[in-house]
């Protein structure tokens, strides 16, 4: 019993401890964490990648977007990635392109999104899941870029945190997030876990 969901993938960062790579193009297990986290969303309605370097890298299913300015942060490009969609799936699956186990990942999340709206015995609404399951990592630190958010709930967010704010430049997740009611879903840090510095990146990808 599984809702139906878009997903925005965010792989427009600077990956400035990185040296400015496209991280996104590094490989674990043979395959680019582009490519692991387009094959995480293989269920969703529909896909759009926010910020892809190659966008000849995406497959003809894969939507491009791209956040105003570029590089302007997650919350700005989850807001292009909503709105590079006309018709809206009641799920949207957020996350970002540098994990290294999206897959797994991504499947503890829909399990326990359909576990909560079997609890709920609702199919037709989000109510079970109240605003979208996040998940948390074993030290329970949230990640918000590994999470189903409920649409309208995410869009109502975005929008108003624009009209506050006047931008969504620079503005922190912690801030968009913070009007919404998450249930949080356990995953393992080792399937959170992410490529964001040079010992990561030697540690959980493949050599050169």
């Amino acid at each position: 019993m599984h809702q139906p969901y878009d997903a925005v993938l965010l792989a427009g960062g600077r990956a400035a401890r990185l040296g400015g790579i496209d991280k996104t193009a590094l490989r674990a297990r043979g395959t680019t964490l582009l490519d692991h986290a387009v094959a995480a969303a293989a269920s969703a309605v529909r896909v759009v990648v926010v910020g892809p370097r190659d966008a000849d890298a995406l497959p003809p299913r894969v939507v491009r977007a791209r956040e105003d300015p570029p590089f302007a942060g997650p919350v700005a490009a989850i807001a292009a990635g909503l709105e590079a969609v006309s018709v809206h799936a009641p799920l949207t699956l957020v996350l970002a392109c540098d994990l290294v186990h999206p897959g797994a990942a991504t499947a503890r999340l829909v399990e326990a999104a359909a576990a909560r709206l079997i609890e709920a015995a609702s199919v037709t609404a989000t109510d079970g899941l109240r605003d979208g399951v996040v998940a948390v990592d074993d030290d329970g630190r949230r990640q918000p870029l590994l999470a189903l958010y409920g649409t309208a709930a995410l869009r109502e967010a975005v929008e108003s945190l624009r009209a506050d704010a006047g931008t969504l430049a620079g503005t922190s997740m912690r801030r968009l997030l913070a009007p919404l009611d998450l249930v949080e879903v356990a995953v393992p840090s080792a399937l959170c876990a992410d490529v964001d510095d040079p010992d990561a990146a030697a540690r959980l990808t493949d050599p050169a």
